[in-house]
């Protein structure tokens, strides 16, 4: 009998998997060496149609229950039940609450690291960490409910900073766990959200609590109630975006310091083969801050030469790179699509992994060249015999940094001869911020986003949207984020950006000032040259989608559009998702007022009655809904309906007639 030949693999068209030419160029060269990626099994395996659409309960064993797909046009009834009787709508809740619940913890987790490692220099207990922005810690303070000044003999003092910061971490590390009370950054949000939130009964508790309390409602035989299970999931999305999120973007500033615009560079192209390539990755930068210092360092830079290198090159993947670039303008080398295609290049000597989108096949890329893989966190290791562990702890930072970066430096010498890096890079400018925002849209004469609100009132800017999130490999690779964001800006809305979709935006060319008289509209172009902004402002990491809540914030306090985060002419947009942090980070989005579209599919259209509650009913409740649109123009176009649908509410549809005004009309403004 002939034996049975084996089918070759399916191999990714480069073309068509991606629409950036450095990534194409790696995915060929990845073909032509035999090594696999992410692309090439995205070609092999095919999602389950079933779980796609949220119908698969596997939360006992008497499952997997799959649940067939709905029937076009059910009328009455929907008879579909698993073992336990419960119902698509009961199951698909479920799903989507156990999303919520694991995308808040990877947040809030993120924040927890951060705000220990704050007690550690709160306490000086480390030489590592210092407090680097007293002024931010000084704004924070009040809202954790921590007083600035003390009254002494009748006059009021500053308190010491010292005793300022260790109070601020007691209370921020409380907020994961206290036993009473609602989690305090609750209260920046506008009051009528803050009331909102009181009366539908969704204020959390506090981080940690919402979080397991939906893991014991998605129990087998707990909560059967799909609003009810969506009561919990804005519980806990809130705890992540106006809690983790917003405490550990707050902590990280004001220990690295407050970004603020800096220019930079981003592709793979940012590497060279003459120095010591080391790739940061993943979401936490507590350790990366000190292999960014270590690797500038004197000692460092001529110990590479020794080896035979001209220097050292850092570059990031995913959110850690976007925390180093908005602080020190390390290049951002790719994606999370792009991550093993940095070791494809064959010129990077060290690959050092945090937390999360960590893809665990870098290691079986890893071994086919040089490249060390360092894995550095407790709850983050591979299973695979080739990946080194040098374990973070805060106490020992510089010595474990300083080990990683020599580790990196001494395998420079290692580096075989086929090396190709791609020539693709493009200039950004980015880390934008609250501060920074207020600054360039209102300057020292309003200090406030008065002139960005001006400017939205009179119709040069449209509107604004939060574009965020992943890629995702069952979509072109960045081409979905590219056509969303160009469609808006020339459309003359305003877009803040965080984690990959600022990586993508800026490797097209889009993060610079000049690209506004390119892509956008009249109107925000001539903002954009009157103020010296790119279009698009990317605002840094995931967890720093909280400064698009805060932003939205000043917004409404500078006034004339409306008093409640529901009414602004503002949308959100995921084109890419594919993390259970954006579907925690929608939600949070949705239940804040904001309408919020995603890309793809999200996993809760095989329960019809359920997915219309999210996208329609929601916005009865909070003023934001979820949508759902896979093609990037449409997707675009329905954020700009509801723009100006908010546009139209608040009576500013029509352009307003341009003033030019004399000095006596300038007197006449409040300051």
């Amino acid at each position: 009998m002939a034996e049975k030949k084996e089918k070759a693999p399916k191999l990714a068209d480069p073309i068509a998997a991606s629409y950036e030419i450095s990534t194409q160029e790696m995915i060929e060269r990845s073909h032509k060496l035999g090594v696999e990626t992410i692309f090439d099994r995205a070609v092999s395996m095919k999602p389950c149609n079933i779980g796609i659409q949220g119908i698969c309960c596997k939360n006992c064993s008497m499952g997997p229950c799959r649940l067939p797909l709905p029937k076009a046009g059910i009328v009455g009834e929907d008879t579909r039940k698993g073992l336990c009787g419960a119902t698509a709508n009961t199951i698909a809740a479920r799903n989507f609450a156990r999303m919520v619940a694991a995308g808040a913890a990877a947040h809030s987790d993120h924040g927890r690291c951060v705000a220990e490692v704050f007690m550690s220099a709160a306490k000086k207990e480390t030489d590592a960490y210092k407090i680097k922005d007293v002024q931010k810690l000084l704004q924070v303070a009040p809202h954790l409910g921590v007083d600035v000044t003390v009254e002494e003999d009748g006059e009021v003092k500053d308190r010491d900073v010292d005793e300022i910061a260790l109070e601020v971490a007691e209370v921020a590390l409380n907020e994961w766990g206290k036993s009473d009370g609602e989690l305090l950054y609750l209260k920046r949000a506008p009051q009528s959200n803050y009331e909102k939130w009181e009366k539908e009964g969704v204020k959390p508790r506090n981080i940690d609590r919402e979080i397991v309390e939906i893991m014991h409602r998605t129990h087998m035989g707990v909560d059967q109630d799909y609003k009810n299970l969506i009561k919990q999931c804005t519980r806990c999305s809130l705890a992540d975006g106006w809690g983790g999120s917003m405490l550990a973007t707050d902590l990280q500033d004001i220990l690295f310091g407050t970004p603020y615009p800096l220019q930079s560079e981003a592709n793979l192209g940012i590497m060279k083969e003459d120095h010591v390539n080391i790739i940061i990755h993943g979401h936490e930068p507590v350790l990366s801050e000190i292999i960014v210092a270590v690797a500038q360092s004197q000692e460092m830079l001529d110990y590479a030469k020794g080896k035979g290198a001209k220097g050292i090159q850092l570059g990031g993947i995913c959110c850690t790179a976007n925390e180093m670039l908005q602080r020190h303008g390390v290049p951002t080398a790719g994606n999370f699509l792009q991550q093993e295609l940095a070791i494809i290049t064959g010129a990077c000597d060290a690959m050092v992994v945090d937390i999360q989108c960590v893809m665990q096949n870098l290691a079986n890329v890893a071994k086919c060249f040089h490249t060390k893989l360092i894995t550095t966190h407790p709850i983050a290791k591979m299973e695979q015999e080739n990946v080194i562990h040098i374990e973070f702890n805060e106490h020992y930072a510089l010595e474990d940094a300083t080990r990683i970066v020599k580790m990196a430096i001494d395998n420079f010498e290692n580096r075989g001869s086929d090396v190709l890096i791609p020539q693709h890079k493009a200039t950004q400018i980015a880390g934008f911020g609250v501060e920074s925002i207020q600054y360039h849209l209102g300057g020292t004469f309003r200090g406030t986003y008065y002139t960005l609100n001006d400017n939205i009132i009179n119709g040069r800017i449209r509107g604004v949207a939060g574009v965020v999130g992943c890629n995702n490999a069952r979509s072109r690779h960045n081409e979905v984020h590219i056509k969303v964001l160009k469609e808006l800006i020339k459309n003359d809305v305003l877009v803040l950006t965080t984690g990959c979709d600022g990586i993508t935006a800026a490797i097209h060319g889009l993060l610079t000032p000049e690209a506004a008289q390119v892509h956008c509209g009249p109107g925000l172009a001539e903002v954009c040259e009157v103020v010296g902004i790119p279009p698009i402002l990317h605002l840094g990491s995931c967890v720093d989608n909280s400064r698009i809540l805060l932003a939205a914030t000043e917004v409404v306090k500078a006034g004339g559009l409306g008093n409640d985060l529901a009414d602004l002419p503002v949308a959100g947009s995921a084109p890419e998702w594919m993390s259970e942090k954006a579907i925690s980070i929608g939600h949070y989005f949705v239940t804040s007022g904001v309408y919020t579209v995603f890309g793809g599919s999200i996993p809760t259209s095989g329960a019809p009655v359920f997915h219309d509650y999210i996208s329609k009913e929601l916005e009865n409740v909070y003023g934001g809904k979820w949508d759902v649109e896979p093609d990037p123009i449409k997707h675009a176009q329905l954020m700009i309906a509801h723009i100006d649908k908010k546009r139209k509410a608040l009576g500013i549809d029509k352009a307003r007639e341009r003033v030019l005004m004399d000095m006596a009309s300038r007197q006449a403004l409040e300051v």
